[in-house]
């Protein structure tokens, strides 16, 4: 048996070695995505284009700006006179954000009835967002200060604490919430599915279409080791992406490794089976190699979006969690992040690998019977 499968594991090494460029692209093309990925996806948005438009030009209204500048989540981009001007300069694209303030703003302080207009762009969610969060904290933060300036002028405040509560934040594993390292472990799971179902959904169309499966037919090979040898130079390659992925990610992102690189390289390997046990059952139900890349890249597309590397899957709806737990990506990401990120091992993960080995033995299993059914 293990003859037979070498010898169908040479013919596709030999195939896959002759044709270079193809071979090239499947190793350069996750580096090029990483890179693409690592430097061009930002989740927290500093430096937001903001046009003012300060009817007042008094001390006040000045420090409100300033506060609001001196964040860094605010550039001055832009003056206005008024709130007309403030939205003119939004809808022209020259700003992201505006802040209008009326006219007698400092003695609209002192009396304690001041108000601010805080003008955020819609249309960009991840900007308006972070703009809108960043806006409402600072602006509170500005209204505390400026009550207890009030109060220390006033006397009122004589050494007691103003705020009864202090809540302190610490935010575990990624204390500085950088971007790379909450990407980096999730890219590392969507480039290998990529990788592993791109590379088998035309494993045996191909064939086909080139009438050579019949000739693999007549030969003493099973099914089932035919299946073992088609695979074999994909696993070599998509574990080749992998580390280099890592590698790439840890010495050249300075994303730490946390956990036991064993253990990751263990379950990578048995990631990097369901999809290509994925990737081969497209391949038995498409009839030509153009259906089975459009089969892929759809899979591809819905598993990145319902597997939880950019959204998380707590918010979606029950229906939709069930469609996502149809894809290995979403029972590798928290694997990934687990142990990369975390440092976490088997004790908290082993819901996750638990649920990935049933769907390698489950897909791994009905790819071999399609595959059968494929070559009958």
């Amino acid at each position: 048996m293990l003859q037979r499968i070498w010898a169908v594991t040479q013919k596709e090494f030999i195939q896959t070695l002759r044709d270079r460029r193809t071979l090239l692209i499947q190793l350069g093309l996750p580096i090029v995505q990483l890179f693409i990925f690592g430097y061009a996806i930002r989740m927290n948005v500093e430096h937001i284009p903001t046009v003012v438009a300060d009817q007042s030009l008094d001390r006040a209204s000045r420090a409100y700006v300033q506060a609001m500048v001196v964040s860094g989540y605010f550039d001055l981009v832009a003056t206005a006179p008024d709130e007309r001007g403030a939205i003119r300069a939004i809808d022209e694209g020259r700003a992201q954000a505006g802040i209008v303030l009326p006219p007698g703003f400092s003695a609209s302080v002192e009396r304690g009835d001041a108000q601010a207009l805080l003008l955020v762009d819609g249309s960009d969610v991840f900007t308006s967002q972070t703009a809108f969060n960043a806006i409402t904290a600072i602006a509170q933060a500005h209204s505390t200060q400026v009550m207890i300036d009030r109060m220390e002028r006033s006397g009122r405040l004589t050494g007691q604490r103003l705020l009864p509560l202090d809540a302190r934040l610490r935010i575990l594993y990624n204390p500085n919430l950088d971007d790379l390292w909450f990407l980096i472990p999730g890219m590392v799971a969507t480039i290998l599915q990529t990788q592993t179902i791109t590379l088998t959904a035309a494993a045996v169309v191909r064939e086909r279409e080139a009438g050579t499966i019949e000739q693999l037919l007549v030969t003493p090979i099973l099914p089932g080791e035919l299946m073992l040898g088609k695979i074999a130079p994909h696993i070599v390659i998509s574990l080749i992406n992998m580390l280099t992925i890592l590698a790439i990610g840890i010495y050249w992102f300075d994303v730490p490794f946390q956990g036991s690189f064993p253990l990751f390289l263990w379950l990578s390997f048995m990631y990097v089976f369901s999809g290509l046990g994925l990737g081969l059952l497209l391949s038995t139900i498409s009839q030509n190699q153009k259906q089975a890349q459009q089969l892929a890249t759809l899979m591809m597309l819905i598993g990145l979006v319902l597997g939880g590397f950019m959204f998380p899957r707590y918010l979606m709806p029950p229906a939709i969690r069930i469609i996502g737990n149809l894809f290995p990506l979403t029972y590798f990401i928290p694997i990934a992040r687990g142990i990369v990120t975390k440092g976490v091992g088997l004790e908290y993960l082993w819901e996750q690998v638990a649920a990935l080995a049933i769907y390698v033995v489950v897909m791994m299993g009905f790819a071999a019977r399609a595959f059968r059914r494929g070559l009958d």
